[in-house]
C-alpha cells in the first residue's frame, strides 16, 4: 500500500507544500514573499499575513502536481518549530484543521531535523544516502550547528553558534555593503568574480566545536567605515574582492570546526543542510576534502537547501512509519529544542 504524506512548511517567509509517496517526491511547491525586500529583512507580521494568503493555493497546487486527491493522503506533516511564531501558527492551524477534516494522523516536525533528513529524499539527483552515524553541518540564517546523527531521530548538537548564525553573518555583511536583501546569495554570486585572498578578516576563536560570527560582522563594519572615509567609492570599486574575501572567511571558520568534529568523532561521512548549504564556496570546500580522500560528502539538491516542504514531508514519512503522531493540543515553538 502506498503511503502519501502532505508536508507543510511555514516557519519563516516561504509558504511551501509537498506530497511524497514513501520517500519519493511527487510535488514540492514554494511561494516566496518578495514584500520583505524593501525592509532589508523579514517582517514577521507581513510574513504571517502572506502565509494566510498563500497556504490554500500552494497546497492545492501541490496536490494537482502530485496528481492525487486529498482523500488519498495518509497523514499531514507540518513544521512546528523553530521559526517565527505567527508564521508557524498559520501552517500548524491549517494542518490541524485538514487532519481533522480528513480524519488522518497529524505529524509535527522539527524544522532543523527536517533539513538533515532532506538527505533521504528519493529522486533522480539523490543516488547516495549518508549511512548512520554521520555528521551534519546545518547552516542557515537562524542556525549554525554541528549535529551528530546516530539514527533518523537520534540527533545530538555537538557544536553551535554562540551568537550570529552563518547565514545571518552573510546577510549582515551584505547589508553593511549596501547590497539588497537577501544578501547571502548575492555575496556568493559576486564572490565568483573576486579574489578570496584580497582581504584578511579575523577568525573568531571559541571553545569546543562552537562558532561565533558577531565579531566578524563588526570587523567588516569598521574596515569599510575607515576605507570609505578615505574613498567614498571604495566599496563599489572592490565589491567583488570584498565579497570573495568575506565568503572565504565564513567558509574557513565553518570548515575548521567541522574538521575538528570529524577528527574527534572519527566519522568521515559528512553532510551539510540548511540554506547556506547552497553556497558555492562551502560546497567547493567540502568537495575538496572528499577529493583528498578525507571524507565522504553528502550535499543536498539546491531546492532542498532552502526552506521547503519536501524535507518536512520526508521527515513526516519516517515518523509515520514509527507511528509517532501528534495530538490537536500541540503548539508551535520558536526556539530550537
Amino acid at each position: 500500500m502506498s503511503i502519501y504524506i502532505l508536508g507543510i512548511e511555514s516557519s519563516c517567509d516561504d509558504t511551501s507544500a509537498a506530497v511524497i509517496n514513501e520517500r519519493k517526491i511527487l510535488a514540492n511547491i514554494i511561494a516566496n514573499q518578495h514584500v520583505h525586500r524593501e525592509f532589508g529583512g523579514v517582517v514577521p507580521e507581513l510574513a504571517s499575513r502572506a502565509h494566510q494568503q498563500n497556504i490554500i493555493p500552494v497546497i492545492n497546487s501541490a496536490l494537482l502536481h502530485a496528481k492525487i486527491h486529498k482523500n488519498q493522503l495518509n497523514a499531514i506533516a507540518f513544521t512546528n518549530g523553530p521559526g517565527l511564531l505567527g508564521s508557524l501558527l498559520v501552517g500548524a492551524t491549517f494542518a490541524k484543521s485538514l487532519s481533522l477534516a480528513l480524519d488522518i494522523p497529524l505529524i509535527e516536525v522539527n524544522h532543523m531535523h527536517a533539513h538533515i533528513l532532506a538527505h533521504f529524499i528519493e529522486d533522480d539527483y539523490h543516488t547516495k544516502f549518508p549511512p548512520f552515524p554521520f555528521i551534519c553541518l546545518t547552516v542557515s540564517g537562524g542556525h549554525t550547528q554541528i549535529v551528530m546523527v546516530r539514527e533518523t531521530f537520534d540527533m545530538e548538537v555537538i557544536g553551535q553558534t554562540l551568537d550570529d548564525a552563518a547565514g545571518e553573518a552573510f546577510d549582515k555583511a551584505a547589508k553593511i555593503m549596501g547590497l539588497p536583501y537577501p544578501g547571502g546569495p548575492l555575496i556568493d554570486k559576486l564572490a565568483g568574480e573576486g579574489d578570496p585572498d584580497a582581504y584578511s578578516f579575523p577568525h573568531p576563536v571559541v571553545g569546543g566545536l562552537n562558532y561565533s560570527f558577531s565579531g566578524l560582522k563588526t570587523s567588516i563594519l569598521y574596515f569599510l567605515r575607515d576605507r570609505l572615509k578615505e574613498d567614498p567609492s571604495y566599496m563599489e570599486k572592490n565589491k567583488h574582492d570584498l565579497c570573495a574575501s568575506i565568503q572565504k572567511t565564513i567558509v574557513d571558520v565553518l570548515m575548521k570546526q567541522l574538521k575538528k568534529a570529524a577528527e574527534q568523532t572519527g566519522i568521515i561521512d559528512i553532510a551539510i543542510a540548511g540554506g547556506v548549504s547552497a553556497n558555492s564556496g562551502l560546497r567547493k570546500a567540502l568537495l575538496n576534502e572528499e577529493a583528498k580522500g578525507n571524507w565522504r560528502v553528502y550535499i543536498p539538491k539546491f531546492e532542498y537547501c532552502t526552506d521547503n516542504a519536501a524535507m518536512i514531508a520526508v521527515a513526516g514519512y519516517f515518523k509515520y512509519v514509527q507511528r509517532d503522531f501528534s495530538g490537536q493540543q500541540v503548539v508551535p515553538y520558536t526556539r530550537y529544542r
